[in-house]
């Protein structure tokens, strides 16, 4: 038998390095009425959260809020192990065909009412049900049933043995919920057990949280969290410098270099999400293999990475966490090759040209225009054009979750492990699959035997397998990984920048 806490196989830690040590000599605002030792912190953000329901939450904002309101049975340290949440531990069967989790004494929803095993019976079953459209429904696949057998017992039967599941459990997509709590309910008053809960939003300016008093772990040092909608990230360092911010997390390295100029505190911690042109397989010319990796051939990687980030990254393959990383030069094209990209063109009969209609965020990240126009560019080059339409966040979000695009430029979260990454878009059965438009049998088999076996060595064997699939059939075009830019002023203490860009750590963030 195997029992919590369970290792995210392989996770480096990616500890953040200093980009300034300097100090600001703006205030930071005083504790409010709420009370506490640890003051009120605003948080600078370029775009509001454009669902309060964690179960369809993909928004990097919406994400970064709901995970400090909800909980989920596992959690994610520091390095991205997997550990204890509202579940203490967790057994296998000898077969692994059964996964038992004994919940966690004295836990509340923020209502006041107590978490059981009828509730986590309940989300489970409600993230399978189709109707939910849960974007993270993939993880349950291998999930056949959940009995609550007493209220502190909560039992997962499996088709077949599922090392990614602890790991898949620990996401907010995974959220426990009270069995009691609809999704227009939660859209407007969310119902967690998280260490914080919403006091009041207004709509595209803030969101505030305070203190769960009654939260189960350690207590928040923090009264409250204001996440304030500013949205450009140059407008955040000025706010930080007047003291109205206390920090930011950035993505636009020349952002952070002119926050670290400003005296502000700044740490440069590497990322697991990859950014990625995604291409719709099921869509006019896409349908075709060919044009797809004629698109990857006429792109040159590094040099969207030097005009979009400034080289700030890395050039990669699929897989990004290290234990199960792909290697990017082992693909068709590992360096831009405009003769093979006319070769491919000509397969697919469409030597005079393409052209892809492709949107784009604005506001979600900084990069993502400056990464458009230079595939544009490169692209054009190759006879393939990209009709760009530059979209707001949520817009572009309720385009992206329906698969209404050809093609997207995006920031993709990573995941510690590689079938929370991908089985849900690359998968037959897959809850995304209508975002990529591309499966085939021998994906399907080989995420099933992913998920089989929990040794190390075997499971990196078959995600290179994934990863050469994936790459020699084009179905997106991954680009590189980058760095979050965590700045904060010098009343800021506590807090632990993530690999996964999580802001978990405000539970342990203090502003003197």
């Amino acid at each position: 038998m195997t029992r919590g806490t369970l290792l995210a196989i392989g996770v480096a830690t990616a500890a953040s390095t200093a980009l300034t040590g300097c100090s600001s000599s703006a205030q930071a605002p005083k504790p409010g009425a709420a009370g506490g030792t640890g003051g009120n912190l605003v948080v600078g953000v370029t775009s509001d959260p454009d669902t309060l329901f964690p179960w369809k939450a993909t928004q990097f904002q919406a994400v970064n809020v709901l995970q400090n309101i909800y909980g989920t049975l596992t959690e994610f340290d520091k390095d991205l192990n997997v550990v204890p949440g509202l579940a203490t531990s967790w057994e296998t069967s000898k077969d692994g065909r059964t996964l038992t989790f004994t919940l966690r004494d004295g836990v509340t929803f923020s209502d006041g009412s107590a978490l059981d095993s009828k509730d986590v019976k309940s989300s489970l079953d409600r993230i399978k049900d189709e109707a939910t459209a849960a974007v993270a429904s993939a993880s349950l696949a291998s999930v056949t049933s959940v009995d609550a057998p007493d209220p502190k017992t909560v039992v997962l039967h499996l088709s077949a043995p599922d090392a990614a599941l602890p790991s898949n459990l620990a996401v907010v997509n995974m959220a426990i919920l009270s069995s009691d709590d609809t999704e227009a309910s939660l859209n407007t008053t969310p119902d967690g057990t998280g260490p914080f809960v919403l006091a009041n939003r207004v709509a595209g300016q803030a969101l505030t949280l305070v203190k769960n008093e009654k939260y189960w772990g350690d207590k928040p040092k923090l009264a409250g969290i204001e996440f304030r909608v500013i949205p450009d990230e140059s407008s955040i360092v000025s706010a930080m410098q007047s003291g109205n911010v206390q920090l930011a997390v950035f993505d636009d390295p020349l952002v952070a270099k002119t926050a670290a100029a400003a005296q502000l505190g700044v740490a440069k911690t590497p990322q697991l999400s990859y950014h990625v042109l995604q291409l719709n397989g099921r869509r006019g010319d896409l349908t075709d293999v060919n044009v797809r990796l004629a698109v990857q051939c006429a792109v040159d990687r590094k040099q969207v990475l030097d005009t979009a980030a400034l080289g700030e990254g890395t050039v990669t393959g699929p897989i990004t966490a290290p234990a199960f990383k792909s290697n990017p030069d082992q693909r068709p094209c590992p360096t831009r090759d405009l003769g093979k990209a006319a070769e491919y063109l000509g397969k697919a009969g469409k030597g005079s040209g393409v052209t892809i209609k492709t949107i784009v965020s604005q506001g979600e990240y900084s990069t993502s225009v400056n990464e458009a126009q230079s595939l544009k560019a490169q692209l054009a080059e190759a006879k393939i054009n990209l009709d760009l339409e530059v979209l707001e966040s949520g817009a572009y979000v309720d385009r992206w979750v329906a698969g209404d695009f050809d093609a997207a430029v995006a920031l993709n979260g990573g995941r510690p492990d590689p079938d929370g990454m991908y089985s849900r878009y690359f998968t037959s059965k897959g809850n995304l699959n209508k975002v990529t438009g591309y499966s085939s049998p021998e994906l399907d088999k080989l995420f099933a035997e992913g998920k089989a076996t929990t040794d190390q060595a075997e499971r990196k064997v078959i995600y290179d397998k994934v990863s050469a699939e994936l790459e020699n059939n084009a179905p997106w075009i991954w680009l590189f990984t980058g760095y979050t830019y965590t700045a904060t002023t010098s009343q800021v203490q506590g807090f632990t920048p993530m690999a996964n860009g999580s802001l978990q750590y405000l539970r342990t963030t203090a502003v003197n």
